[in-house]
């Protein structure tokens, strides 16, 4: 099992964002705004259901990861840290999903 977490590629994506670095994928995608970091999010959001419906897990693997990175760039260039991601999870760990969604205002 590998040591990397969330948090590191959270801090690897901050450092990147605030680069001079010009060939820094991280900074590019960034420039173009949260329009452009929301529709990349989306992009890869289907492959991973793409893959995991195929039953490829190895394409399911690499498409999560691309996932998670950018869900991760679309959270930085929001303002929202994983610490405010993981309380808000670790908030509804005393309720079923079923409670918890049942408790949310009506749209």
């Amino acid at each position: 099992m590998s040591n990397f977490t969330l948090s590191d590629l959270e801090a690897i994506i901050e450092t990147r964002a605030n680069s001079d670095d010009e060939k820094s994928y991280t900074r590019k995608l960034m420039g173009k705004g949260v329009g452009k970091c929301a529709q990349k999010l989306g992009e890869e959001a289907v492959e991973a259901v793409i893959a995991a419906m195929k039953g490829d897990k190895e394409e399911l693997t690499s498409e999560t990861a691309d996932l998670l990175y950018h869900l991760l760039v679309v959270l930085r260039i929001s303002g929202v840290s994983l610490d405010a991601v993981m309380q808000e999870l670790a908030s509804r760990t005393g309720q079923t999903g079923l409670e918890e969604k049942a408790s949310r205002p009506a749209d």
